[in-house]
């Protein structure tokens, strides 16, 4: 058993990436941090293929249902749903900028709707006993003193929220893309940290440039947790140290041959259901990143995995190149 409880290290949710074979792939390098999958939209969870957007396997626990929406009703029933199919918690997303989200009014833009991010949550924890979190940025347009942050942060605390993911950037609403609001606001680790110190009592999860496992050891002097994602996601096997480093656990990590072997009875499991290796191979080209034969790994793997009838034996082939 880990030392440290799950919360403390965690994979970021991230549209298109971390589906449900991404994050069997990320548990049999690490057995304690906690992943996210992407998010979900109300409208998609009542009326869409819940087995197809909502299933997982046993094996991904502890795991968080992101939810996108900002109606309480339905944001409640998902929560009920989210609770029914066996996720460990179910966070509302107060932090995406992209126009599609803008449309459908939620995301970023409910920080100018503190109030109601809150109805929400009370919603959501009234429907549903598995805990409810809220990932926000620090700020959003030209609302971004520490005040209105402080504001935002209390109102949906009076509703019951205990945690928050904070992504110390601010988002822009216009003129930049999704891509440059990860990149061009500047990070303000300081706010975030302040925010700490002024509700010592909630549990505050930092996001935003972690790129290593010793840069989220430090942080974790500071905040209750660290979330991390495409660093994670291009080079995951940076994880294969963050059961012992970060959570405590001891014994030795898995090498990258080991995780390719656990995830490979998985592979054909899911060949077997019909689903494309390329859908699979895809989440683990970077298992080999910056070590020699990695860059044949991923090109044997872009080029073969596409193809009709591409199975296992891609992938033993390609493991053949590193190492």
């Amino acid at each position: 058993m880990s030392q440290f409880p799950s919360y403390r290290l965690s994979c970021a949710p991230m549209l298109e990436w971390t589906d449900r074979h991404c994050r069997f792939f990320l548990r049999t390098i690490s057995r304690h941090v906690q992943l996210y999958s992407e998010m979900v939209t109300t409208g998609a969870v009542l009326r869409g293929d819940r087995a197809r957007l909502l299933g997982f396997n046993d094996a991904e626990h502890p795991l968080v249902l992101q939810l996108g929406g900002s109606d309480p009703a339905d944001l409640a029933a998902c929560a009920r749903i989210a609770e029914d199919f066996g996720y460990d918690e179910v966070n509302l997303n107060v932090g995406c900028p992209s126009d599609r989200v803008q449309k459908g009014r939620f995301g970023a833009c409910l920080m100018k709707e503190p109030q109601l991010v809150a109805d929400c949550v009370a919603a959501m924890q009234a429907a549903a006993g598995i805990p409810v979190t809220v990932k926000t940025r620090i700020g959003v347009d030209d609302q971004d003193s520490y005040q209105a942050l402080t504001a935002f942060v209390g109102t949906v605390k009076a509703a019951g929220c205990h945690t928050f993911i904070v992504h110390a950037r601010k988002a822009w609403l216009s003129g930049l893309s999704p891509k440059e609001n990860r990149d061009i606001p500047p990070l303000r680790y300081d706010m975030a940290a302040e925010l700490k110190r002024d509700f010592s009592n909630l549990r505050i999860i930092l996001n935003g440039g972690v790129q290593l496992l010793d840069e989220a050891r430090q942080h974790l002097t500071v905040f209750d947790g660290v979330m991390m994602g495409r660093a994670i996601y291009h080079n995951p096997y940076l994880l294969a140290d963050a059961d012992s480093l970060i959570f405590g656990e001891h014994g030795a990590a898995p090498t990258r041959h080991e995780v390719l072997e656990r995830f490979i009875p998985y592979v054909e499991r899911e060949l077997a259901q019909g689903v494309r290796l390329q859908a699979l191979s895809r989440h683990i080209l970077g298992l080999f990143q910056g070590v020699p034969g990695g860059r044949q790994w991923r090109r044997y793997l872009s080029e073969n995995a596409w193809k009709p009838g591409s199975g296992i034996e891609v992938l033993l082939e390609a493991g053949k190149h590193p190492g």
